[in-house]
Order: C-alpha cells, then sequence, then structure tokens
C-alpha cells in the first residue's frame, strides 16, 4: 500500500508518514507504569488519538498489561439519560474491544452485565472484572467530551476516583491506570455541563495527575516525517530549510505540519517529480488559508461561539495588545482548550501563524463583505506593465476611499478596523497571483507589517496610528531595519493619522532612511 501524509483520523506506520513520537510515548508509557489516571486534553487533531494507538502497541508488547482502548464517539446520547443504560453499556462497550484478543474476558463481561443496574453494581463488576483478568488493566477512553454533556458522565467519573483511593488503600481491586483523551479536561468539561460557581473546581477527577506532554512537533521531530517520506518516496529536499519553515508556520501542530507536507506531495509538486522546490512551502501556505477543512471550521465557530473569546482574540490580532497568560483567566483557558492561544514566555499569543493569518483574512472579510470597495479597488488600475505590483498606486486609491466612504466615521472605528480595511481592499488586487501575511512586530506603536508576494516578488507594508513625531521617526528605522533583513531597498508605510491636520491626510510623499551602509526608501502615505 502506497503510504500518504495523513490529516484524518488514526495516524498508521504502515499506510502514513509519521515524526517519530518515541520521546513522547516514553513519557506517557513511564505515568502508566507508576499506575496514574490522567487525561490528554489537546485541540482537535492535535495527535491524541494516535498516541494512544502508539501507547497501546508498546503496552500490548508486555504481557503484564491488559489494554481495553475504548472512544465514546459515535455511541449516541442515549446511554447517558440514566445510570442503569450508561453501565450496561459501559460493559458492553469493554466486551467488544477485548473480543478479537480475549473472548473468555469478552464474554466475563457479557455474563456481568446482566446483573448491573446503577453505578454500585458496575463498580463491583469492575471489581470482579479485574480479579478474572489477572492483570494491570489499562483503561482509554477516547474522545471523552463527544457524549458527555451530562452530568451521569461526571458520575462515572466520580465512581471510578472512589475505586481508585479505595485501591491505594488496599480495600478494592480496579484499573491500574486509566487514560481519558479529548478537547476538554475533566473541569472543563464539569464547567460545561454545570457552569454555576459553587461547582467551578470541585472535580471529580481531582486525582489525576498532570499530563505535561507537550505533543507539538518540534523542528527536529518534523525532519523525522521527512526522513520518512524521503525514504519511502526517494524525493530529494532541503530537509533543514523544510522543517524550519514548517514549525515557523505552525508551530508544530501537527494537523498542520502534516497538511502542509500533503499539500506540496500531492498538489503542487508536479508529477513524476521527486524534488520539493523552496518555493513550495510559501505556495502551501497560500493554499491551505484559502482552502476549507474542519480544522479551521472549528476554528472560527469556537471564536464565533464565545464573544468574549472573540474580543480576546480581536484584541492579540488586530490591535496588538500584550496579555499576559494567567491560567485562572477562563476565558484564556477555553483558548488555549480549543487551541487558539498560547503561552509564550508568560504571553498570550496566537497558537500559530496559520492561524492567525487565517483568523485575520475572516475578521478582514467580515469587514469588506460590509463595506462597498469594489468601486475602488478594481485589479488592472494597480499592475504595472510588468506585471508587478504598485504599492504606491494602491496607497493613493485606499486614501480616495477613506475619504468618501469614511471621512464621517468616528475615530474609534478607524483605529480598531483600519488595519483589517485596507486588508480587505487589498485582498481582492492581489488575488491569484499574490499572497499577503501579517507580521506582528509589537513595540509601544503596535506595529503591523504585512509582507506581500506577488509576481515573484516581495513588499513590506507596515500599518500603524499616529503618535507622534519621534515614535514616527523610530518607525522608519524600524521598517528600514525590517526591509534590510529581507535584502529590500523599498517599503511603505500607511498611517492613520487622526490630527485632522490641513495638508496631511490624503499625502503621499517619500524619505530616505540610512540603515548601516545602505539606504532605503520608504514611500509614507497618510489617511
Amino acid at each position: 500500500m502506497e503510504k500518504e501524509f495523513n490529516v484524518t483520523g488514526t495516524c498508521i506506520p504502515e499506510m502514513h508518514y509519521m515524526v517519530n513520537i518515541s520521546n513522547k510515548l516514553d513519557k506517557v508509557f513511564k505515568l502508566v507504569e507508576k499506575g496514574k489516571y490522567f487525561v490528554i486534553n489537546r485541540p482537535r487533531q492535535y495527535g491524541k488519538t494516535t498516541t494512544l494507538y502508539m501507547l497501546e502497541k508498546a503496552l500490548n508488547k508486555n504481557e503484564d498489561y491488559l489494554v481495553i482502548s475504548i472512544s465514546f464517539e459515535g455511541v449516541g446520547d442515549l446511554i447517558f439519560e440514566e445510570e442503569c443504560g450508561f453501565a450496561k453499556a459501559f460493559l458492553e462497550i469493554m466486551a467488544d474491544s477485548l473480543y478479537l484478543q480475549h473472548k473468555d474476558l469478552a464474554t466475563f463481561l457479557e455474563e456481568e452485565k446482566k446483573g448491573v443496574t446503577n453505578f454500585k453494581d458496575l463498580s463491583r463488576a469492575i471489581t470482579k472484572f479485574i480479579i478474572e483478568a489477572n492483570k494491570k488493566v489499562i483503561l482509554m477512553i477516547d474522545e471523552v467530551d463527544k457524549s458527555s454533556n451530562n452530568q451521569l458522565f461526571l458520575s462515572f467519573l466520580g465512581m471510578l476516583r472512589n475505586k481508585y483511593l479505595l485501591r491505594n488503600a488496599g480495600k478494592d481491586k480496579t484499573f491500574y491506570s486509566v487514560i481519558l483523551a479529548g478537547v476538554h479536561d475533566v473541569k472543563s468539561l464539569k464547567l460545561k455541563i454545570r457552569p454555576d460557581e459553587e461547582h467551578k473546581y470541585n472535580s471529580p477527577w481531582n486525582i489525576a495527575s498532570d499530563f505535561d506532554v507537550d505533543m507539538s512537533f518540534s523542528k527536529k521531530e518534523i525532519g523525522t516525517i521527512l526522513d520518512d517520506y524521503i525514504e519511502d518516496k526517494g524525493v530529494k529536499l532541503d530537509k533543514d530549510y523544510f522543517s524550519e519553515r514548517l514549525r515557523f508556520y505552525t508551530s508544530g501542530y501537527p494537523f498542520l505540519v502534516s497538511k502542509l507536507c500533503k499539500i506540496i506531495d500531492e498538489k503542487i509538486m508536479p508529477e513524476g517529480s521527486l524534488k520539493w522546490e523552496k518555493e513550495y512551502m510559501d505556495r502551501a501556505v497560500k493554499k491551505i488559508l484559502i482552502d476549507s477543512n474542519t480544522n479551521f471550521e472549528s476554528l472560527i465557530k469556537n471564536i464565533e461561539s464565545n464573544s468574549e473569546l472573540k474580543e480576546m482574540v480581536k484584541d492579540l490580532i488586530v490591535d496588538g495588545s500584550k496579555i499576559t497568560y494567567n491560567e485562572d483567566n477562563l476565558i484564556i483557558m477555553l483558548g488555549i482548550t480549543y487551541g487558539i492561544f498560547k503561552n509564550e514566555k508568560g504571553q498570550l499569543k496566537i497558537h500559530n501563524r496559520i492561524y492567525e493569518q487565517r483568523i485575520y483574512n475572516y475578521m478582514s472579510s467580515l469587514i469588506e463583505t460590509s463595506t462597498d470597495v469594489s468601486f475602488y479597488n478594481e485589479k488592472s488600475n494597480f499592475i504595472n506593465k510588468d506585471g508587478n505590483l504598485d504599492i504606491k498606486k494602491v496607497f493613493i486609491k485606499f486614501q480616495e476611499f477613506m475619504r468618501h466612504e469614511y471621512s464621517e466615521k468616528r475615530k474609534s472605528f478607524l483605529e480598531a478596523d483600519g488595519r483589517l480595511l485596507f486588508l480587505a481592499f487589498i485582498s481582492p488586487i492581489i488575488n491569484g497571483k499574490g499572497f499577503a501575511f501579517k507580521e506582528v512586530q509589537g513595540g509601544e506603536e503596535k506595529r503591523f507589517d504585512i509582507v506581500i508576494t506577488y509576481n515573484k516578488k516581495m513588499y513590506i507594508v507596515e500599518l500603524k496610528v499616529w503618535h507622534g513625531e519621534e515614535y514616527h521617526e523610530k518607525g522608519l528605522v524600524q521598517l528600514g531595519e525590517y526591509l534590510d533583513q529581507y535584502g529590500l531597498d523599498t517599503g511603505y508605510l500607511l498611517i492613520f493619522d487622526f490630527r485632522k491636520l490641513k495638508g496631511e491626510v490624503g499625502k503621499v510623499s517619500e524619505t530616505n532612511v540610512n540603515i548601516g551602509r545602505s539606504e532605503k526608501n520608504i514611500v509614507e502615505a497618510y489617511c
């Protein structure tokens, strides 16, 4: 069977190109060896199911262990309506998972199921099963939050918790280790089910050990999936370059790493070719940002479903706000749970550049669809005879658009959404041949640079709000230094100026900045 990059379901080594996660598995294995109960809660498509699969394969090599791997995905909601139904269904699901390899134990559970009517009976049946199995039984439950939107599931966890405590006191027999996997941890599950203050932190799973395994892929780990691909397919590529760029764009988010590789392999590399060109990376990023997939659909849905979360995302992406990471802030932790945020040296950040750009494009689109820009941004007006983009012409037309359509808009709107408005204005112009990627440079002025590639040329456009001459001069130098990093001679500065000084708004000028031994030309436009 021909192997491929997998972006749906469990990764199977014989079928898919895979990252070597042996180091991560070793850490998880040690938790199991110590008999720990823990939760692998990570965002969607973050490798949870694959980790459980690989862990189960490793544990099955040790005769001391018996692994029962089950999932609540697809079981429906009926089993969560009352204790009797849940208790019987749980034993039946366990029996199904054992049937092919341990038919005798599966039959034992089917018999026990007949006499179970409540959690007390279920607890007794589990004890009898552990004695019958005479092994260290490991229970893995995947997708715990798919069908757990009621109190019954939490009561089940409370029963397992009680058995764990009794076991440690030598008064019961129960599972040696229990691993729950899902997007939510048990505390956030409880918040979904009973969001009242009284039950906010009283978790039925406070016996769980911390799961501190970093499941994102490092640059080195990304290199191992490329090694697998190179060995299998004989493709030539610069592994160091592609490993670094994949990590740069994705921050190691497993789905995004595999998706970008899949796009290059199946959509970009010409048929019959066995070489990855470096330009394929940017083309893959451009494609992933315009294509739809369930991961991005979930990302936008989660943002739109919570107004406070949406506002915090906008604060980070549009306004460049600095927010301190704090685990007691429920909105921050919700964003972490969904994979939208990450903790970067104590500061809250959008998890990865792909997400940041996708969200930015989405918010810009909302502005575009509520604003009539089509009269002003006819693409042919901004393309020179040589096929290159004329940013100066874009500035002039954008100024005209702002004067005619936004002259009466209040300052707060332009300061908050002016940057999005410019991206909405330029997106149709560069669509097809171009690509705009937002870079947040930070600093006191909350500088935003947009890196545009069009017709294989690069343009750096900085957008900022006027905050005085001193900051303006610093900004020119910073832009000049940024141009120097890219080896460019000309940059573009769009300034949102609310001083209403005569002659300033609508002005386009050029200035030179000396950076080291080189001189940079900067085109400035005031709106």
